[in-house]
C-alpha cells in the first residue's frame, strides 16, 4: 500500500555542492529524510519505471535511510533499486553503477569526509543520469521544493534484506542488492596493466594503505591484497564502521598523521596512501615524500600515458581555482586545454561529458578521469602505482624530477574552522569591499598586481557562476585565495590558499611553510584574519 503523509517545510534544507548535510540528530527529526528526498523526486521528471541508485559510506543512519529511500522510491513509481550491499557504494562506485547501467540516476548517502556518529554528520546526494552531482539548476529545483513540501509518498513494505545479494520485490518494485565492489573493481582493471602490479608487489614493494574504517576498505582489500597481490595488511582499517572507529576520515596530514609519521621514518614502506569516508579523496605519501594533492595532479597528467586506459593522451586537465597552477605548466607542454573551475566536482562534468577534459583535480584531495564523473580516491592510488611500475622509480625521484623539469609550486591550504558565520561572512564582505583600490599596493613589501572575486563562464553550457573565491595575485605570479566553504556543518570554514612558484631548482627542498612565511603574513594583513575571527592560528594546515 502506498500512503501519502502529510509534512511540514523545514527551512534548512539547501543542498550545497555535495548535496545536503547536517547533523544526524537533524536528519532524525520527523519527516526531515523524507522530506529532502520526496524534494528530489519532485524536481525530476520522467522517472517512472526506471532505475535509481541507493548507497552510502556505511556511516550511522545510512542503513535507517536506505530502508525510507526503498519505500519511498517504490512509491513515487521507480520500476527498480540497486542497492550496494550492506549500503555500501563507494561514491565513485555509485557514479560507475549509474554509468554502465544506464540507470535514471543515483541517491548516495554521505557526508564525505566529515566524522561520523549519532551525534556527528550525514549527507543526502542526487547524481544525475551521467553519474555526477546534480547541476546547479536542479539543486536550486530541489531547495525550491523543499520550502513548498506538503506531502510525501511512501510504500508500506517490510524492511528490505540488504545484506544478501540477489534480488526481491518490494512494493511493485524490483530492489537488486549487489556486490559494491566487483563493477568497480572491473573497471579499474579495464584502465590499469594490473599484470605489472602484480609484479610490483611481487618484486617485494611495500604499501600501506589506510582506508581510515570508511568505505573504502572493501575496495581496496578486494583490489589490492585479492587482486594485485599485495602482502596481507597492505590495507588497513578496512572495515567500515558507523562512526569510523572514532576517527575524522579526512585524508590529511592531521588525521592520517599516524601514516605521514610512518612514512617518514627510518623503515617506510615504498609508498604510503588513503581515502576518505565516501571514497573519493585520496592522500599520497611516498617514502620520504608527501606530495601535496596540486601536485599529484600535474604528475599524475604528467605521465597518465604510461596507464593503459590513457596511453592515447589526454583531451585536457581542468582544476579547480583554488588548486595550483602545477597542472598548467603539463598542459602547456604536452599542448592541451587547461581549464580553471570554480570548486565542486560538478563544474568538472561539462568539460568531461563534452570530451574537453580527461584528468580533473581539486587541492582538497579530490583527482579524478572521465572514467567516471566523481573524484576517485582509490583511481588516483592505483594510477600512482601504475605509473611506480612503469617508471621503475620511487615516488620522491618522480616528484623531484617533476619539479625540475617544471618547477615547483610551494603551496598550502590554511583552515579557520567553525568560525561564526556572521564574523566569516563580514571578513569576506570587506574584502570584497576593498578588492578594487588593491592593485598597485604593497603588503610586506610585495606589490599586488590584481585582486578579484572569481567568476566562471562555462565553455559548454555557458552558464555563469560568480563569487567563488576572492583572488589576490602578486607580482611574479604569487598569489593568495580566500574563501568560505560549504562541507561542514557546523558555522563557516575559512580556507585560505597560499601559492609560489618557484623555477630555481636549487630552491625546491625548502620547508614549505618557510617558503610562504611572507605571503602567510600577507594574507593575514589584507583580510584581518586574527581580527574578524580572533584565531591566531589556522584549524588545520595542509
Amino acid at each position: 500500500m502506498i500512503r501519502t503523509v502529510a509534512t511540514k517545510p523545514y527551512p534548512d534544507q539547501k543542498p550545497g555542492t555535495s548535496g545536503l548535510r547536517k547533523k544526524v540528530p537533524v536528519f532524525q527529526q520527523e519527516h526531515y529524510a523524507e522530506n529532502f528526498i520526496q524534494s528530489i523526486f519532485d524536481a525530476l521528471d520522467g522517472f517512472k519505471g526506471k532505475t535509481l541508485v541507493i548507497g552510502g559510506d556505511g556511516r550511522f543512519y545510512n542503513r535507517e535511510v536506505i530502508q525510507k529511500a526503498i519505500a519511498m522510491a517504490a512509491a513515487n513509481g521507480f520500476g527498480k533499486v540497486m542497492v550496494g550491499q550492506g549500503g555500501i557504494l563507494s561514491t565513485p562506485a555509485a557514479s560507475n553503477i549509474i554509468r554502465k547501467y544506464k540507470t535514471f540516476g543515483g541517491i548516495i548517502l554521505s557526508a564525505s569526509h566529515n566524522p561520523g556518529g549519532p551525534h556527528e554528520d550525514f549527507g543526502i546526494k542526487y547524481n544525475a543520469s551521467n553519474g555526477g552531482p546534480a547541476p546547479e539548476k536542479l539543486t536550486d529545483a530541489i531547495f525550491a521544493r523543499t520550502k513548498a513540501i506538503s506531502s510525501f509518498k511512501i510504500a508500506d513494505i517490510a524492511t528490505v534484506d540488504i545484506d544478501t545479494i540477489g534480488t526481491v520485490e518490494a512494493g511493485g518494485m524490483t530492489v537488486e542488492v549487489i556486490d559494491p565492489v566487483a563493477d568497480y573493481a572491473e573497471l579499474m582493471e579495464s584502465l590499469f596493466d594490473f599484470e605489472a602490479l602484480r609484479r610490483l608487489f611481487k618484486s617485494g614493494f611495500r604499501m600501506r594503505f589506510d582506508a581510515m574504517h570508511a568505505v573504502t576498505g572493501p575496495y581496496a582489500k578486494e583490489i589490492l591484497e585479492n587482486r594485485l597481490g599485495a602482502p596481507k595488511g597492505t590495507a588497513r582499517n578496512f572495515i567500515p564502521l558507523p562512526d569510523f572507529g572514532g576517527h575524522h576520515p579526512d585524508p590529511n596530514l592531521v588525521h592520517a598523521k599516524h601514516l605521514y609519521d610512518e612514512m617518514m621514518g627510518p623503515d617506510a614502506p615504498d609508498f604510503g596512501a588513503a581515502s576518505d569516508g565516501d571514497g573519493d579523496r585520496n592522500l599520497i605519501i611516498g617514502k620520504g615524500i608527501f606530495v601535496t594533492p596540486s601536485d599529484s595532479v600535474a604528475m599524475l597528467a604528467a605521465n597518465a600515458h604510461l596507464a593503459p586506459g590513457y596511453k592515447a593522451g589526454l583531451k585536457g586537465i581542468a582544476r579547480s581555482m583554488p588548486t595550483s597552477g602545477a597542472a598548467d605548466r603539463v598542459a602547456e607542454k604536452l599542448g592541451i586545454g587547461i581549464y580553471e573551475t570554480p570548486t565542486g566536482w560538478k563544474f568538472f562534468g561539462n568539460l568531461l561529458d563534452a570530451g574537453m577534459a580527461t584528468i580533473c583535480g581539486e587541492e582538497s584531495a579530490g583527482t579524478g578521469s572521465n572514467h567516471v564523473r566523481e573524484k576517485d580516491g582509490l583511481w588516483a592510488v592505483l594510477l600512482w602505482l601504475n605509473i611506480l611500475a612503469a617508471r621503475g622509480e620511487s615516488a620522491r625521484e618522480i616528484v623531484t624530477q617533476h619539479w625540475a623539469t617544471y618547477g615547483r609550486n610551494y603551496y598550502s591550504r590554511h583552515d579557520y574552522e567553525e568560525i561564526e558565520i556572521d564574523r566569516a561572512n563580514a571578513l569576506v564582505d570587506e574584502l570584497r569591499a576593498k578588492l578594487g583600490s588593491l592593485p598597485g599596493t604593497s603588503v610586506r613589501g610585495m606589490k599586488i598586481a590584481s585582486a578579484d572575486d572569481f567568476a566562471y563562464n562555462d565553455p559548454v553550457d555557458g552558464s555563469i557562476s560568480k563569487n567563488q573565491g576572492i583572488r589576490i595575485l602578486f607580482d611574479g605570479g604569487s598569489r593568495v585565495v580566500f574563501r568560505l566553504s560549504g562541507t561542514g556543518t557546523s558555522g563557516a570554514t575559512l580556507r585560505v590558499y597560499i601559492e609560489r612558484y618557484e623555477p630555481d631548482n636549487s630552491r625546491h627542498d625548502l620547508d614549505t611553510q618557510q617558503a610562504l612565511a611572507d605571503l602567510i603574513a600577507a594574507a593575514d594583513d589584507t583580510a584581518g584574519i586574527r581580527a574578524h575571527t580572533g584565531r591566531a592560528k589556522p584549524s588545520v594546515i595542509t
